[in-house]
């Protein structure tokens, strides 16, 4: 019987064409519906993107074609140019929180939770990482599940949770810092964010403004 969720395994050009339009209506819902030269933006942006992509234009439209015969994207004519949505949210039953971490996972691939609840700040605020383990766990307990929690692997210290709609890549493997923090985290008071986290929260907001900025100007230009 087929999935009325997830019709079919999608591949990472299909993956990474939702996450940026699950990404972009919620961080700049002012620029959507998303054009395909301003997707195609999305798709290649070098920052808060695993891995960093060069796809073409032919390739983006292709694979919006192939998410439309699936109604999973859908398209709407503008005064000047065709414009692309998501019609994934209501068919995979998906809330604010649960949005925003399906945003990171497809465009992040696998994340522990710590990450997601970082990555997601300028799309759902969570009060604490027990939020994030409770939306994660709804979407993981449907009949159909989007999500899995994955088993912790030879050198990591938690365990990492990725989506279920298609191939997702490796994660890269963390700079010799990154592991020596990871091995050694600091001691920080019981639902306060650790040095390490709010930092990391701090970078991953000026790279997104700056990707922001530069696709607004590609827009107006």
């Amino acid at each position: 019987m087929a999935s009325t969720r997830i019709p079919r395994p999608l591949d990472p050009v299909e993956i990474r064409v939702l996450g940026v339009l699950l990404e972009k209506e919620q961080i700049t819902p002012e620029v959507c519906p998303l054009t395909v030269n301003a997707l195609l933006a999305g798709c290649n942006q070098k920052t808060n993107r695993e891995p960093v992509m060069e796809l073409t234009e032919g390739q983006v439209v292709e694979a919006l074609e192939r998410l439309r015969q699936d109604v999973l994207v859908w398209r709407s004519e503008g005064a000047r140019s065709e414009r692309w949505q998501q019609s994934v949210v209501r068919r995979w039953g998906l809330d604010r929180a649960g949005k925003a971490l399906m945003a990171i996972l497809l465009l992040r691939g696998a994340q522990t939770v710590g990450e997601l609840r970082t990555r997601s700040e300028r799309m759902h605020s969570f009060a604490a990482i027990e939020e994030v383990e409770q939306a994660l766990e709804r979407m993981a307990g449907i009949d159909e599940p989007l999500v899995a929690e994955q088993p912790r692997r030879p050198g990591q210290k938690e365990t990492r949770w990725s989506h279920l709609v298609g191939e997702t890549p490796e994660p890269p493997a963390p700079p010799e810092r990154q592991r020596r923090e990871l091995a050694e985290p600091p001691e920080v008071q019981p639902g306060r964010p650790s040095l390490a986290e709010r930092v990391a929260r701090l970078e991953e907001t000026v790279q997104q403004l700056a990707a922001d900025v530069a696709e607004l100007k590609s827009l107006l230009s």
